[in-house]
């Protein structure tokens, strides 16, 4: 067998080392430990992990958990919208793989999905052909449609790329360009492509939350324009309104998707949304959220799942002492903290190792350091 160098031996004992470093590491408590708003401790091995999505293939396509509302099909086009009353919709489809509004004014109506949910994030893609822009009617009739969350809040479709502070040759209120939340809010900045060309909306969107008539939350929306943020978490002011301010009223908790006909022609494709839970739905683990009841019924869950897992508590081992420690973590309270106590304690008149006992002393000086003991448990090294 040839002999290792030393430089050999080295690599070898550092890939040992990168091996072990995670099994090591989730042996024991070294985050913060769980509190009053947070049922997990930091950087907690015992926190579940996220399900797989699989991202697609190319720049705009939809994740395999998304609901996809318009492929570019005919098919998809009939059986995902409907008109207002729940008939087949006048808008038209084009073999080219998009829907489009009837020309001339609310000939065909908003176009509806039939699918509804709440909040979302939302893939939408516009275009307007530059031969059929109302220019002579205003610039409110430039491919004006709208992207209307739940039915009740719009993020205004519009033909756009000349109103900004450098090209305002075709003049407009900002609040009603493309990009703003409809009379309420607009775009941070005009990311706008030329008429012709397919721009693309990426929205993240929250609903108001309310518990009877008392409003919680106001809710907000975040939107990408052409891959450029224009709506920076902006918080609802009210419903979709003109001219005058609309109030936030409550509402169902999910709505169809609706797409406005303004007299207009703009072409539609490639429409699909993610449900997401409500940014005030975790009540276990958030600062701005959680419920304290609900948190110490998680935490005492997951001290009696560990709890469970040591086949034999009462014995004075260096792993039953970490395990232990974990275990009061999440709930210092009962049996978990008798046993603890006594582990401990029995452990302290015959401990381990030195390095065992530096290692114990790890996961107690956590406890120590969030108030779960006192720095005289520690042990002696």
């Amino acid at each position: 067998m040839k002999k290792m160098s030393m430089s050999e031996k080295n690599v070898m004992l550092a890939v040992a080392a990168a091996i072990m470093l995670p099994a090591a590491s989730s042996a024991a408590i070294y985050g913060d430990t769980p509190d009053a708003k947070h049922a997990w401790a930091v950087h907690d091995w015992n926190r579940p992990k996220p399900h797989r999505v699989q991202p697609a293939e190319k720049c705009g396509g939809a994740p395999s958990d998304a609901v996809v509302l318009f492929d570019g099909t005919k098919e998809s086009f009939e059986r995902n919208w409907r008109d207002a009353d729940g008939n087949p919709s006048k808008w038209r489809y084009s073999d080219e793989g998009y829907f489009y509004t009837v020309p001339e004014w609310k000939n065909g109506g908003n176009i509806f999905s039939r699918a509804e949910f709440g909040d979302c994030q939302l893939h939408i893609e516009y275009r307007h052909d530059p031969n059929q822009l109302y220019s002579d009617k205003g610039p409110q009739m430039r491919g004006n449609s709208g992207v209307f969350l739940m039915g009740q809040y719009e993020l205004q479709v519009l033909e756009s790329y000349h109103t900004s502070q450098e090209d305002c040759s075709i003049d407009n209120y900002t609040d009603g360009q493309a990009g703003s939340v409809y009379a309420e809010n607009p775009p941070l900045v005009n990311p706008a492509r030329k008429p012709g060309e397919w721009q693309v909306y990426d929205i993240v969107f929250h609903q108001p939350v309310w518990d009877g008539d008392k409003l919680l939350h106001n809710g907000s929306v975040t939107l990408f324009f052409n891959g450029v943020l224009v709506q920076d978490h902006w918080e609802m002011e009210g419903l979709t309104t003109h001219c005058k301010r609309r109030p936030l009223a409550p509402h169902a908790d999910k709505g169809s998707l609706s797409l406005q006909d303004h007299g207009c022609v703009v072409q539609f494709r490639n429409i699909w949304y993610r449900p997401l839970a409500s940014r005030w739905a975790n009540t276990t683990h958030s600062a701005m959220s959680a419920k304290e009841d609900d948190v110490m019924a998680l935490r005492r869950k997951t001290a009696a799942d560990l709890y469970g897992k040591i086949a034999k508590p009462s014995e004075p081992t260096a792993a039953n002492v970490q395990a232990l420690a974990e275990v009061v973590s999440y709930a210092n309270e009962g049996r978990y903290a008798a046993d603890f106590k006594a582990c401990l304690e029995a452990y302290r008149r015959n401990p381990g190792s030195a390095e065992e006992v530096k290692a114990v002393n790890k996961a107690l000086k956590v406890l120590e350091r969030n108030g779960l003991i006192d720095k005289s448990q520690l042990l002696a090294e």
